[in-house]
């Protein structure tokens, strides 16, 4: 295994790889496509990551295919420090949500411009929930038994979407511009 810890970053990376083996540019789509809402990659985050789990024998590159993205394919120790990742006790989450910060500091900005920024943010909110929603919708009855990992992930992103509007529906007048 590894002689440094597995971040988050590379974890992900190598549950990703747990499926087929892919390129960087592939491992970036995918996890903006489905963690992108709540865990973000760049795509140097990527590149790098897979150099230093390449370094360490977590992965192997494989043959460079179309074009030319070199895919890359998890290997037994990567599936060990991934086992070893995954089983740790997760850290305590940190809300980072730069929104926040205007808030905290919104009686240093016009109200209309408060506003619309919040407004702004809303309407981002309710987007989502309306795709979670409609994700949620679609799904067959037997998919919580099927895939329940990644249900389990959709229903806290509505849960949390919606949370997020209550909180938002109930900003003071000052801040939402009511």
């Amino acid at each position: 295994m590894t002689a440094r810890p597995l971040n988050a970053t590379a974890a992900s990376l190598l549950g990703f790889l747990h499926e087929q083996p892919m390129s960087g540019w592939d491992l970036v789509a995918t996890a903006q496509s489905r963690i992108g809402d709540f865990w973000s990659l760049t795509q140097s985050q990527v590149y790098r990551e897979l150099a230093a789990m390449a370094a360490d024998g977590l992965v192997e590159a494989q043959e460079r295919g179309r074009r030319d993205r070199r895919p890359y394919a998890i290997t037994d120790a990567g599936r060990a420090a991934f086992v070893a990742w995954v089983s740790r006790e997760p850290d305590p989450e940190t809300i980072r949500f730069p929104l926040l910060l205007t808030v905290m500091f919104g009686r240093h900005l016009p109200a209309e411009r408060l506003a619309a920024i919040v407004a702004r943010h809303r309407q981002v909110h309710a987007d989502r929930l309306a795709t979670y929603e409609q994700i949620d919708a679609a799904l067959p009855p037997e998919a919580t038994e099927a895939e329940p990992y990644a249900i389990a992930t959709l229903r806290f992103g509505i849960a949390y979407e919606r949370a997020m509007l209550g909180w938002f529906d109930d900003l003071p007048p000052v801040i939402a511009g009511a």
